[in-house]
């Protein structure tokens, strides 16, 4: 969460005198010169991925999986490796050096408030910003997973099996009997029925356990540990399939100049959502400055396989505006209401 910093600066509001007109400069002002420093935004694109690490733990009696289970591709050894599992991307605002203002304070005028983030970007002029509400989900206390031991289920008869070949065996029985009992009761036509619904779903949830537990006495168990990355980028330009980072099965998330993964590739297309005139970055400084921002279409890619494409503001798209000076050296009060993602206006109005 962003930390509000009130500051009480003076804007220039003046009554009749025309000694005391609103001035903003670019850059920080030092000197005999006193008044507020703000900077406006420029964007962020941050990509948070979301993976998995799986660590896989080959069963005791793998090497009979397809035999007596007809489970195929059931591997004999340990192994670790990396899933992808979801990806996110928005855009943020960070400050913008280039776009340092300073506004400066003189005699006879009025003080309104001023309300910057903790970066120094501006959020509102003679007005409380109050940022979107977010829900909060409830809290809820987690619940521990008892990890099952397949040989509480095992009988005499497997524990006493002369062989590892035999012991096996005798476990994939048991696991057919399981299913036979399953499917006995879901259809009514068990020996012992329940009776209630409720001590039904009891039954077959312990016949489901204890059949999970012995076929992973073949499958193998997998571990997962989910893990979260953020990969930013400030874009000063369109991109065209540029690799953005880099993803290995066996390492996991990796910088984009690292080849041992597959790359990651990027396409960022200006929607010139904004009409920037050419002499655009000449313009004089006068009055509150605030971003037009644009608007992009982002798509990332692996290989053919498209994992995001979405539009969303860039203040890099856009252009800077200014608010007359004039707003501000009137009798009544002007209330400004910028987003501080963007330095966008969201809101003017005046107040007598």
């Amino acid at each position: 969460m962003k930390q509000v910093i009130m500051i009480w600066a003076g804007l220039m509001l003046c009554t009749a005198t025309a000694s005391a007109q609103t001035e903003v400069t670019a850059g920080v002002m030092r000197g005999k010169d006193y008044g507020v420093t703000y900077t406006l935004p420029k964007s962020e694109i941050r990509i948070e991925v979301k993976v998995n690490k799986v660590t896989y733990t080959p069963g005791e009696f793998s090497r009979y999986a397809d035999r007596y289970l007809r489970l195929n591709h059931v591997s004999g050894e340990p192994e670790e490796y990396w899933e992808l599992k979801s990806m996110t991307v928005q855009s943020a605002g960070v400050p913008d050096s280039e776009k340092t203002y300073f506004v400066k304070l003189k005699d006879k005028t009025v003080a309104p408030l001023m309300e910057l983030t903790k970066e120094g970007i501006v959020k509102s002029i003679n007005m409380p910003y109050s940022s979107p509400s977010k829900s909060t989900p409830p809290s809820s206390t987690p619940v521990s997973t008892r990890k099952v031991n397949p040989k509480d289920f095992l009988t005499e008869e497997i524990l006493m099996a002369n062989s590892t070949a035999k012991m096996a065996e005798l476990i994939s029985k048991e696991i057919y009997n399981i299913r036979e009992s399953r499917n006995a009761l879901m259809r009514g036509q068990a020996d012992y029925m329940p009776a209630d619904g409720e001590q039904m779903k009891l039954m077959l949830a312990n016949l489901e356990e204890q059949e999970r537990a012995m076929t992973e006495m073949f499958s193998g168990t997998h571990h997962i540990e989910e893990r979260a990355f953020v990969i930013r980028v400030v874009p000063d330009r369109e991109y065209d399939e540029e690799v953005v980072f880099r993803f290995s099965r066996k390492l996991g998330i990796l910088g984009k100049e690292d080849l041992a993964g597959e790359p990651i590739y990027i396409t960022l297309k200006d929607l010139n959502a904004v009409d920037i005139p050419e002499d655009d970055k000449k313009k004089k400084v006068s009055g509150v400055a605030y971003n037009v921002p644009g608007r992009a279409r982002v798509t990332i890619k692996q290989g053919t396989q498209q994992l995001y494409s979405g539009e969303m503001p860039i203040t890099q798209f856009g252009t800077t505006e200014y608010l007359a000076p004039a707003l501000f050296n009137k009798k009544s009060t002007v209330k400004v209401l910028f987003n501080p993602e963007t330095g966008g206006l969201i809101k003017v109005e005046r107040e007598e």
